[in-house]
């Protein structure tokens, strides 16, 4: 593993660090200051802080399966550090480590909830649209997903992904 590579690494473990952290004292701070009062406009009907203690996914599908969840957080977070230790330490890639950082970040913050409480505090509410209320984390997982999907569609080319292949491991692991 070369030193860009393991600074990479480290630089990706510290942004988890980091973006988790400041989930976590988002839904602190929910918790500490909206649950169970009113809801508190920051823009008058369009945007507010609304508490809510989420147990299911987003748009509260499936209620009540926290081994579920749990089980495919920890399944994402296996995947993205996998991902994280083949991707090449190029600067074409970095908008990957940091999308990969931010969706699993996403996945632990949520996760951290539900082993703590049994359900997720969500508390930003778009009321113009009545969009399900969510937060932070589930913007790291949503915005870095379609950006994701984004760099996959038109940025990266299908060979940008050879590191993945397991042939590719084989051929590089016979070359050492």
């Amino acid at each position: 593993m070369t030193r860009k590579k393991i600074t990479f690494l480290i630089a990706d473990i510290i942004a988890f660090i980091v973006l988790v952290a400041l989930d976590q004292f988002t839904k602190f701070l929910a918790v500490a200051n909206l649950k169970d009062k009113a809801s508190f406009p920051i823009i008058r009907n369009v945007l507010e802080l609304q508490y809510l203690e989420n147990k299911g996914a987003a748009f509260g599908m499936l209620q009540n399966q926290k081994a579920f969840f749990i089980l495919i957080a920890i399944l994402i977070l296996i995947i993205i550090v996998y991902v994280l230790a083949l991707v090449p330490d190029d600067m074409k890639y970095n908008a990957l480590h940091i999308l990969l950082v931010m969706i699993g970040s996403g996945a632990c913050g949520n996760m951290v909830d539900r082993f703590r409480t049994n359900y997720v505090v969500d508390f930003i509410y778009f009321k113009l649209i009545n969009f399900p209320i969510f937060n932070v984390a589930d913007i790291y997982v949503t915005v870095s997903t379609f950006i994701l999907l984004f760099l996959f569609l038109f940025y990266y080319k299908e060979n940008d992904f050879a590191f993945l292949s397991f042939k590719q491991q084989k051929k590089f692991r016979e070359f050492k």
